[in-house]
């Protein structure tokens, strides 16, 4: 079998465009970029360009379930700590907010969702509270 030489960029391109079509995505215009941005692990490009402020963003604070079990701080850094029972920092990394959604990258890589409705933080399958100041 004789072998066709691809040029690296042919490659990474249809590599990428087949990462998108798999992520479900169908417009081919945005498909190169957004695949690209998702196997990275970059936040979208409506990520803002600077971090929240307390005095910017409502959601910022102590966030913790019912039992107290979690107890999830979204920093004004744009960083986030979570506690889980007594193991203080059990998961960290960074978080954007666009509306009523966040999402995370956490230091490892793992990245994960949330959305907040009506007061209630709704995050991996948990309900949050804020906590009283």
């Amino acid at each position: 079998m004789h072998h066709i030489p691809v040029h690296p960029s042919r490659r990474a391109l249809v590599t990428l465009i087949a990462v998108a079509v798999l992520l479900g995505m169908t417009s081919l215009a945005g498909t190169a970029t957004e695949a690209r941005n998702a196997m990275r692990l970059i936040p979208p490009r409506t990520t803002p360009a600077t971090p929240p402020t307390p005095q910017s963003h409502p959601y910022l604070g102590m966030w913790v379930t019912e039992d107290g079990h979690i107890r999830h701080e979204l920093l004004p850094s744009g960083r986030y700590d979570e506690q889980r029972g007594d193991r203080k920092s059990a998961y960290v990394g960074k978080y954007w907010i666009q509306g009523d959604r966040i999402e995370y990258l956490d230091d490892t890589g793992f990245t994960a969702d949330g959305e907040f409705r009506d007061g209630v933080f709704h995050h991996g399958g948990y309900v949050f509270r804020r906590e009283p100041r």
